[in-house]
């Protein structure tokens, strides 16, 4: 099979269900920026040393979710295909991996600034691009019928990578930078 299939060239795609939208349709937006956060948080996995092991596993099982969480907004509520679709098991273990990693946290007393070691710094990016994806899901949602589980787990994932980023620059001996309002 080809990467190419010529078929988007007019500027239009296929949905699952076989409905063709335009590629600046907000379902297409809302889908395209939870890619992006795949990919950044792939970034943000290549540069954790091995020191964050446990949070690199962690991350990856997440990867494998966004590919649900894009199926899922990919197909229409109402579409035909049988997609696999985000649960609220999907968000418990999101809630389940944030006491994790906060367990080994010193509880925040002020603003922190985004940053840190590399890898921490790519999961602060990668926590934008997921609140990103959570306000295009949230525009849908005012269009067009969509399950609120997904907002819910963006939402929650977005939580989990400011907490990741927390936890990999704690193992790391990296110090977090408190914001000055000043």
């Amino acid at each position: 099979m080809k990467i190419y299939t010529r078929t988007g060239d007019s500027g239009s795609t296929g949905l699952f269900g076989g409905d063709r939208v335009s590629k600046n349709h907000p379902r297409l937006e809302a889908y395209g920026s939870v890619d992006e956060t795949n990919s950044v948080i792939g970034a943000a996995i290549a540069h954790l040393p091995s020191d964050c092991q446990p949070l690199k596993e962690l991350l990856g099982g997440v990867q494998d979710d966004l590919f649900i969480v894009g199926a899922d907004l990919a197909t229409p509520v109402d579409a035909k295909p049988t997609v696999p679709r985000v649960t609220q098991a999907h968000v418990d273990r999101l809630e389940q991996a944030i006491d994790r990693l906060e367990e080994d946290l010193a509880p925040l007393a002020s603003f922190i600034l985004p940053g840190g070691s590399p890898g921490g710094a790519m999961l602060h990016v990668a926590r934008t691009v997921c609140r990103r994806s959570e306000r295009c899901v949230v525009t849908l949602a005012s269009l067009e019928s969509v399950d609120t589980t997904v907002i819910v787990y963006l939402n929650r994932l977005s939580d989990l990578l400011f907490v990741a980023a927390r936890w990999a620059n704690a193992t790391l001996n990296v110090p977090e930078v408190a914001w000055n309002a000043t």
